[in-house]
């Protein structure tokens, strides 16, 4: 007898489960949920830049004419920290690129910059400045040192976006 109930109960159990896992898969199915992403949210970098260009020892770097579907995320300027300027985008495959400058000793900055990318043979002359390509296992980047500060655009996007990028510069004080 007491052997019978034991079996019972675990039966009891089992259709227990049953049902809670129905239930949770019928709720799952019905219930509205949006996988995707946050979408990351446009700022305005129209005020940092011209504070950054009327503060910095350099010309500082930002787009101009690129289209719209790139997409600026994220602006910091720094006149404590070696003037360093930071300018962050998506792409229009949703791929980040960053524009970076700082007045900090080249290789320290182009180490962080690049997130340790290493340095190529790779030299392209873009907007009338030389671009070195670095090329790493997080960010891809192409650096141009001189004029008072090391310039650096990287990001996760291929090299022909961070091309567009350093094409569409402007090297501007205030």
């Amino acid at each position: 007898m007491a052997g019978r109930q034991g079996n019972q109960t675990v039966k009891n159990m089992l259709w227990s489960l049953v049902v809670i896992v129905l239930v949770a898969g019928v709720s799952y199915i019905f219930v509205p949920h949006d996988e995707s992403k946050t979408p990351v949210k446009r700022v305005d970098y129209r005020v940092e830049l011209v504070t950054a260009r009327r503060a910095a020892a350099y010309p500082v770097a930002a787009p101009e004419g690129l289209a719209k579907e790139w997409k600026p995320t994220s602006v910091r300027f720094n006149a404590a920290e070696h003037d360093s300027w930071h300018l962050g985008f998506l792409d229009p495959d949703g791929e980040y690129v960053v524009i970076k400058q700082s007045t900090d000793k080249p290789a320290q900055f182009i180490e962080k910059a690049t997130q340790e990318a290493v340095r190529t043979d790779t030299v392209e002359k873009l907007g009338g400045r030389e671009w070195r390509r670095y090329e790493g296992s997080t960010y891809d980047a192409l650096v141009s040192t001189g004029k008072g500060a090391t310039t650096v655009v990287a990001g996760t996007a291929s090299f022909g976006q961070l091309t567009k990028m350093v094409e569409a510069l402007e090297m501007k004080t205030a």
